[in-house]
């Protein structure tokens, strides 16, 4: 029997109804703001909610010194689409060289790294 279950990923940013924002275009949901967080209700996979963080700075990626400490695998059906949905939503590439892979890697508004996997 499980001790506990996972109630939301929550995301360190500069500005949590930005990133919110973001993820509702990627990934669907409804924004819900409060005081310095924000959830994300409604969207597909596990729920994600953003806290506001003073002097926030990204994660490096790949970094050993600067490490993500995490990343979203998020499932695409074509990466190619996919990508260039992402990239009009504000998302940097940070390694989409290799095209015959099924993930490319890319970095959110508030830079944290994420995967868009057709896997």
């Amino acid at each position: 029997m499980a001790l506990a279950a996972v109630g939301a990923v929550v995301l360190d940013c500069p500005d949590p109804v930005a990133l919110a924002n973001f993820y509702a275009a990627l990934i669907g949901g409804e924004v819900e703001q409060q005081e310095d967080w924000v959830d994300l209700r409604g969207g597909a996979g596990a729920p994600l909610a953003f806290q506001a963080a003073p002097g926030f700075v990204p994660p490096k990626w790949p970094s050993a010194d600067a490490s993500q400490q995490f990343h979203l695998d998020l499932t695409v059906d074509d990466l190619d689409a996919a990508e260039r949905e992402v990239l009009a939503l504000g998302a940097t590439v940070l390694d989409a060289d290799d095209r015959e892979r099924t993930f490319r890697v890319y970095a959110d508004p508030a830079g944290h790294p994420f995967c868009l996997c057709a896997c």
